[in-house]
């Protein structure tokens, strides 16, 4: 379970990419008809895009650091995601936000056994 926190959000983050990449096709599509709203719809495709990747990096660094730092910032990156990102984005940054709850829970430090370090003749 020491790595699964940090790869649950990698995969989240790398998904939600292309849910927000489709969020900025219907964008586009809505802009090219001159739908209403369709700035909108645009507007959260980039805020998508900008909280999908620091939703890997951060995924990223909780696998090789295990940091509290990192989950922290993991999870306030998949709130504002699924704030920012629409619908398709927040969808996936629920599994993310998971992941950085994972990973502050998985954060704790055992204790060490003193039996493993001594060696006998």
């Amino acid at each position: 379970m020491k790595k699964a926190d940090g790869i649950i959000s990698l995969i989240a983050g790398v998904i939600s990419i292309f849910a927000a990449i489709a969020t900025l096709l219907v964008g586009g599509a809505g802009s090219a008809f001159q739908a209403e709203g369709s700035n909108t719809v645009i507007g959260l495709g980039w805020g998508g895009v900008v909280f999908s990747f620091l939703v890997v990096i951060f995924g990223a660094i909780a696998i090789g650091a295990k940091s509290k730092a990192a989950g922290i910032l993991l999870i306030i990156s998949s709130i504002l995601g699924a704030i920012l990102g629409g619908t398709l984005v927040a969808i996936f940054m629920v599994l993310s936000l998971v992941g950085g709850i994972l990973v502050l829970i998985g954060n704790k430090k055992e204790p060490e056994d003193s039996t493993k370090s001594c060696i006998y003749k």
